[in-house]
């Protein structure tokens, strides 16, 4: 498998450019580093040289010189060691973000096949793998083969014999560096997916522990982990061997190259062509070239490993998001409350088989919620409400027929837009290991304080929030954690109300509160829907009774539609029926 280079090159152009400052720095500090390198070896030939007629000032002069030149590279190597890392990790941490900004815009099918674990593992893991390609890769292959070229240019200088067969000897290696370089790429490749697999497999179980613990299924999960593990070490073992294929041929080849500049010296101090200290040049440059290739070899080997990153990289950049904003977007009419059309609205997660009735989760879906309307979701788990909650926020797109808002097709809308004007609160409340004020606002620095705290009154979270450290900065645990249910759905509640929404979509939020708790923010939810659409997937008839409109849904098909006094007083209705038994029947 042949390494990207391409590729390589235009996604080190994209995120170094940025950096060109400190990459001007980069390259001074190495070449500083590489004229000292070329120059070493001429004081130490000359100190040899000059020993065999030993003048002690001349020889302390150029000892001194010596020690100079070192420290000097010694100080250039370390500083351009220090800003390369700067560049890296400013770079990669700049493909992350672009990585995980891409991730967050790809639409629910995407997300609902990779798992959390393993976007983790794609966005930090793979793009960790690339820090030295980024730092050092162009660099020091560029340092080195400037290095190189003044080795060789240095040995011509010396003598032409001795050039040449460096040259050739340099021309070899690069040719098996050439053919073995893409050896490992797959493996590699593979070993980053099996590590992606493991992190998904830890994701999931952590998340679920207790369930884990309290159904006994401890050993299968850890006899699982194993399976995992082991097949992480089998891609790893196989990756490493093929890496190190390349530089155990590069070896063989470095000893052969020193064999070489060991014969040829002697050969020509025999003839008299060259001095002692000339030997030692030609060995010094020979071991300068051997290093270097050595370096080059290394960095291939750092590329085949980048390579497999890169390849997962433009893998998951090229994915492109089924639900995209139009060319030529429609702005939505500004109406407090909104106007929510379903026309003719079938869909289906399975793409293939979109076309099959059997495959479609809804079918033929239509309903007008005229502004300032509520309507009641009624139906049995797996009915498709929670899938026609989803085209409203267009997190999937219909396959026949389209839902419109204000009288506009989603589809003509900014995707950003639209789910500024559509408010959710469901029973599973997700919060962030972040300051309250951050939770309620989701990170919008621009709502004012007084803003939240107005809306906290409403929803009697005042005391509440009292009783914590330090107000809206105290930190709360991700998950809900350290909250009660009725405080997640209060907090919830809360996010609804500071971004106004003109339509709101509840999951029954109410279900998962004690009496106490839901008398406390009935009053409240009145005040949410007041002057606002709102759809409710009900569960209790006293939700049911805040309902203008019923829509019950059966295998995805609407079963029953209308106001919900009509329905109510038809006896053969089936919301009566629903009534008539206590709304038990759509619960099962």
């Amino acid at each position: 498998m042949s390494i990207p280079i391409g590729s390589s090159l235009s996604l080190l152009w994209r995120y170094l450019l940025p950096h060109k400052r400190k990459m001007t720095w980069l390259f001074a500090l190495l070449f500083t580093n590489i004229g000292l390198q070329l120059v070493n070896p001429q004081i130490l030939r000359r100190f040899i040289d000059s020993a065999a007629q030993p003048a002690a000032g001349e020889l302390i002069g150029i000892a001194a010189l010596f020690a100079g030149t070192a420290v000097l590279g010694n100080i250039a190597s370390g500083l351009a060691a220090y800003v390369g890392e700067d560049v890296a990790w400013s770079a990669t941490n700049a493909l992350r973000a672009d990585l995980a900004r891409h991730t967050l815009g790809l639409d629910m099918s995407f997300h609902k096949a990779h798992t959390a674990g393993e976007m983790i593992e794609r966005i930090d893991g793979d793009v960790t793998a690339l820090s030295n390609f980024f730092s050092q890769f162009i660099v020091k292959v560029c340092g080195t083969f400037v290095l190189m070229a003044g080795v060789l240019a240095a040995m011509f200088y010396e003598d032409w014999r001795i050039g040449v067969a460096m040259s050739a000897y340099a021309l070899l290696v690069l040719l098996v560096l050439r053919r073995a370089k893409g050896v490992a790429v797959p493996h590699f490749k593979e070993q980053r997916q099996a590590m992606a697999d493991l992190s998904a497999f830890w994701e999931e179980r952590l998340s679920g522990l207790e369930d884990i613990r309290s159904s006994g299924a401890e050993a299968y999960t850890l006899r699982m982990q194993t399976v995992l593990m082991r097949t992480v070490f089998s891609k790893s073992m196989r990756a490493a061997f093929f890496g190190r294929f390349l530089f155990s041929s590069a070896i063989i080849l470095f000893a052969l190259g020193n064999a070489t500049a060991i014969a040829s010296g002697a050969a020509l101090l025999g003839l008299g062509a060259v001095t002692l200290g000339t030997v030692y040049l030609i060995f010094d440059y020979t071991g300068t070239l051997s290093s270097n290739l050595r370096m080059v070899t290394e960095q291939l080997d750092d590329l085949q490993r980048a390579s497999a990153g890169i390849e997962r990289v433009a893998e998951l950049v090229a994915v492109r998001s089924k639900v995209q904003d139009p060319p030529a977007p429609r702005a939505v009419l500004r109406t407090h409350a909104a106007h929510l059309q379903f026309e003719g609205v079938s869909f289906s997660y399975d793409d293939n088989d979109a076309s099959a009735d059997n495959a479609l989760v809804l079918q033929d879906v239509s309903f007008d919620l005229t502004p300032g309307r509520v309507m009641g979701l009624l139906g049995r788990t797996g009915s498709g409400k929670t899938t026609l909650t989803r085209l409203i926020f267009r997190f999937y797109d219909p396959v026949r027929g389209c839902v419109r808002i204000d009288g506009v097709d989603l589809r003509e809308l900014r995707i950003g837009e639209l789910r500024r004007r559509v408010g959710l609160v469901t029973q599973e409340v997700q919060l962030f290991q972040a300051s309250v004020r951050d939770n309620l606002t989701f990170f919008d620095a621009s709502v004012s304080d007084e803003r939240i705290m107005a809306v906290l009154r409403e929803l009697g979270l005042l005391e509440w929030l009292a009783r914590l450290p330090r107000g809206l900065d105290s930190e709360l645990e991700s998950g809900a954690g350290g909250l009660s249910a009725g405080e997640g759905q209060l907090l919830a509640f809360a996010r609804v109300f500071l971004a106004d929404p003109g339509l709101v979509v509840l999951d029954e939020a109410s279900s998962r509160l004690d009496p106490a708790t839901e008398q406390r923010i009935e009053h409240a939810v009145e005040t949410l829907l007041r002057g606002r659409t709102a759809l409710i997937i009900a569960h209790h008839l006293a939700t049911v009774q805040r309902a203008d409109d019923i829509l019950i849904l059966q295998d995805g098909r609407m079963l029953e539609y209308g106001p919900r006094r009509e329905l109510a007083a038809r006896p053969d209705s089936r919301f009566a029926q629903l009534l008539r038994t206590g709304m038990q029947e759509v619960l099962s």
